[in-house]
């Protein structure tokens, strides 16, 4: 190099420099590929392919450049800019620019195809590796949505579990309320109604006879209404439950339930016990006694089994007997003529989120059973 190379090799790298500082101030807002990206790459070419016409060691410019197409350049425009990275790099590895004859030119020709097959072949492998690094940050960015969502429906699904228990507590104090202003109008009000008929008797006569046997029909009706008044309070809540836990409290009301009627009865408990909610131990235990007295009523049963299971997240009451059973099919599942029974134990069912099943066949007995969640005791 003469002084005029030296001097014109200084101007080139000075321009580079300058190139470069303004770039490394715009580049901080244009992230991606666009056209100033792309004027940028293609005059930094320029000054790499005089600097490497002045002296071949200067191509290490142009050569550092390829590695930056990517994220400067268009996709479409990339080989445009990566040829030009070739020719420069090219000149430099056959000496120096311009080639000194045609075998130095078809030499050089056959260099600027290489480096370009080779810049090709890197940068589409750089892009694939940055193609799976993007999808590694998009799939780890849904994994984190996903969590986020799932975390979100978790606290929402406790919300509800806890809204669930309180709606159950309300329908269930109602559904208390209307069976028991029922029983009382049935029984209490009616037994009521004949003690006063029978009162009015004995005002209006004069026969003492007469008026005996009417203050004894009296008596009676009010000992009975007594009695019943009684029962209905007693029902109000599972007195069972006031001392002994659930499956306690179903041995106990099995065994009583067999010596007053005379029928074998056995009570098995399986899986591992927890305390439940209130509402739950009250809603299995009255379902039990429900489906005790409809089979001492109706199946002329000589053995009945009650079964108490813990499943996992479950509670599982089987009720079974070898009674005369029925016709399911003659029986509709939601009809009010088939009895308080069977339609209060499946309202009490699913009211916890549970549901109550019935099983029978003429001649080959009945299963009633009642699956509901395990809802964990509240202190």
């Amino acid at each position: 190099m003469d002084g005029g190379d030296w001097v014109a090799a200084g101007v080139l790298a000075t321009a580079a420099l300058a190139l470069q500082l303004w770039w490394d101030r715009t580049a901080r807002s244009r992230p991606g590929p666009s056209g100033v990206g792309a004027a940028y790459y293609g005059l930094r070419s320029v000054l790499a392919f005089g600097l490497a016409w002045l002296n071949p060691f200067l191509a290490f410019y142009a050569a550092v450049g390829c590695f930056d197409v990517e994220r400067l350049v268009p996709r479409r425009w990339i080989p445009v800019g990566l040829l030009a990275t070739a020719a420069t790099v090219a000149g430099a590895q056959i000496g120096g620019l311009p080639p000194g004859d045609t075998a130095g030119r078809v030499f050089y020709g056959m260099l600027v195809a290489a480096n370009l097959g080779i810049f090709l072949t890197v940068q589409r492998d750089a892009g694939k590796a940055e193609d799976r690094s993007r999808q590694r940050v998009a799939a780890i960015r849904e994994l984190e949505h996903a969590n986020l969502a799932l975390e979100r429906a978790m606290v929402e699904n406790a919300a509800l579990h806890d809204q669930l228990l309180l709606q159950a507590r309300e329908a269930g104090i109602a559904d208390e309320r209307r069976r028991l202003a029922a029983e009382i109008h049935d029984t209490v009000a009616q037994d009521l109604t004949g003690v006063i008929a029978q009162l009015q008797v004995v005002t209006e006569t004069r026969e003492q006879d007469a008026a005996r046997v009417h203050v004894e029909r009296a008596l009676r009706l009010a000992r009975h209404s007594l009695g019943e008044a009684r029962r209905a309070i007693a029902n109000l809540a599972p007195v069972a439950l006031a001392e002994d836990d659930l499956p306690e409290a179903l041995g106990k009301t099995v065994v009583r339930w067999s010596e007053r009627t005379g029928v074998k009865a056995e009570f098995t408990l399986t899986g591992v016990t927890e305390p439940l909610h209130d509402e739950v131990e009250g809603t299995l235990l009255r379902i039990a006694a429900e489906a005790l007295s409809n089979t001492a009523r109706h199946a002329a049963a000589t053995r009945v089994g009650v079964t108490l299971s813990y499943i996992g997240d479950q509670v599982v009451l089987d009720v079974r007997d070898d009674g005369r059973g029925f016709d399911l099919s003659a029986l509709p599942e939601r009809d009010t003529a088939s009895g308080f029974g069977l339609k209060g134990m499946r309202a009490r069912a699913e009211r916890l989120a549970g549901e109550l099943t019935v099983e029978s066949e003429p001649g080959l007995g009945t299963a009633v059973s009642a699956r509901v969640p395990s809802v964990p005791y509240e202190r």
